[in-house]
């Protein structure tokens, strides 16, 4: 990148408190042409058209990468959109985002349903907006040339996706699109629970969360993992586990690592936020697939980040309409399966993180900087010279209470809803340009669209 004459910073951060690649300092850091140009000491005489003295409180880290969001867009707007989605990642830290391939119309599943995908979000996106290609049943011929345009891999689900228009693989087609990927190196991201063990498993149904937890076992979850694994070390493909539920499949996830097998792991904020045992009866914004496991199996999850088991913290960000949770009847049976926690994400786990002795150097790995990496996103995820200019702003010890009314999110539907979460995010900057903060008003669409050559 060019670099910048004496004064010609666009603006310079002064932080005390900076998350930089190797942990927490202090420092100052000038952007140039939406860049980093420079990562200094905290007195480092650097002049700017723009300065930014961070408070005493506040913290400068990078802008968060969520990997795993669903904005439904478009088809199903009425449950989510480019707009709405985008400005609640922008007002949770949240700078960059890649969009999952379902739930929507029509599915990312081809070139044409892509360019439909990017057309729309195209003057909508206020992050940057990457996106995920899908790996279906019978669209094996349409994997390489989604590659070739750019989509950062490929999602695939293993039993019922939840909606006709993006059919699962069977195992036989696992295998035939995990050779097809591994010949250009493409990675495939696995919603991993069996189909077989959730069809023999206790039907879902009633007010009672514990009926819904039994139909979502987690051998369900730790049959697929395996298999996973297993044609992963076979073929020598990437695969990447989505939203880990199951502690016990860490072992195995480590074991294969071990060996040699290239499989990362993502778990979720609600996963480490809530248990089984504290939701309550009807209570169906709390319904995901899989499911929120016992506060053992929390504890587990938490210490195979610690263990760096677990690589990813993302959103997996499902919404729909509150008609759609079905909250007339309280039934986890029929109720729609996915929690609303776009915005919130960076506190959530800031919450539960620092009172298990976790810092907020561990929480940027986890949530910026191993999601850029699982994507390739070499400008992302750090504040480093030449790295793209996205901060978030964050008072780690300040407080809010959730209210869904006063989120982006299309609608107002989220199990942290009343729920008191520690940290703030006072400003977020998308290469060098405030977007979120006082006195920023509502500003036009600047996300990018990202592509996995250019990201």
């Amino acid at each position: 990148m060019p670099e910048p004459t004496t004064g010609a910073f666009d603006v310079v951060f002064r932080a005390r408190r900076l998350i930089g690649p190797n942990g927490e300092t202090s420092g100052s850091v000038g952007v140039h042409d939406g860049r980093i140009a420079a990562v200094e000491p905290l007195d480092a005489e650097l002049d700017a058209a723009h300065t930014i003295e961070l408070a005493e409180d506040e913290v400068l880290l990078p802008g968060l990468v969520d990997s795993h969001v669903h904005v439904n867009d478009p088809g199903r707007t009425e449950w989510e959109g480019f707009d709405t989605a985008t400005r609640a990642a922008a007002a949770g830290g949240v700078t960059t985002i890649l969009d999952m391939p379902l739930n929507s119309l029509p599915p990312t599943i081809d070139t044409s349903a892509l360019e439909v995908k990017r057309k729309t979000a195209r003057e909508k996106a206020h992050v940057d907006v990457g996106f995920w290609g899908g790996a279906v049943h019978g669209n094996l011929a349409e994997l390489r040339g989604l590659h070739e345009a750019g989509v950062f891999g490929f999602k695939c689900f293993l039993l019922h996706s939840g909606v006709d228009e993006f059919p699962p693989l069977n195992p036989t087609e696992l295998d035939e699109a995990l050779r097809e990927l591994a010949r250009y190196d493409a990675l495939m991201i696995v919603h991993a629970e069996d189909s077989d063990a959730i069809e023999h498993a206790p039907t879902a149904h009633g007010e009672t969360y514990g009926d819904f937890l039994n139909s979502r076992p987690r051998g369900a979850e730790n049959v697929a993992i395996a298999q996973v694994i297993e044609l992963a070390r076979r073929i020598g493909a990437r695969v990447h586990i989505l939203h880990l539920s199951s502690s016990d499949a860490l072992p195995m996830i480590a074991s294969a690592r071990a060996d040699g097998v290239r499989v990362t792991v993502e778990t979720c904020p609600h996963y480490l936020s809530f248990s089984a045992e504290e939701v309550p009866d009807g209570a169906t914004q709390f319904k995901c697939c899989p499911p929120i496991r016992e506060a053992r199996n929390r504890e587990l999850l938490w210490q195979g980040l610690a263990d760096g088991i677990i690589d990813c913290v993302v959103s997996d960000h499902s919404p729909c309409t509150p008609e759609l949770k079905r909250f007339d009847i309280g039934d986890f049976g029929v109720a729609w399966g996915g929690v609303s926690s776009l915005q919130l994400g960076l506190s959530a786990v800031w919450t539960q993180a620092r009172v298990r002795g976790h810092g907020l150097a561990d929480v940027v790995q986890w949530m910026s900087r191993k999601p850029a990496d699982l994507a390739g996103l070499q400008r992302k995820g750090s504040i480093a010279v030449g790295n793209d200019a996205d901060f978030c702003v964050f008072a780690p010890d300040d407080a809010f209470v959730v209210d869904v009314n006063k989120l982006h999110h299309r609608n107002p539907v989220s199990p942290y809803h009343g729920r008191p979460l520690a940290g703030v995010v006072r400003e977020t900057w998308l290469r060098g340009k405030q977007i979120v903060g006082p006195g920023v008003e509502t500003t036009a669409p600047q996300g990018n669209l990202l592509t996995r050559q250019g990201g």
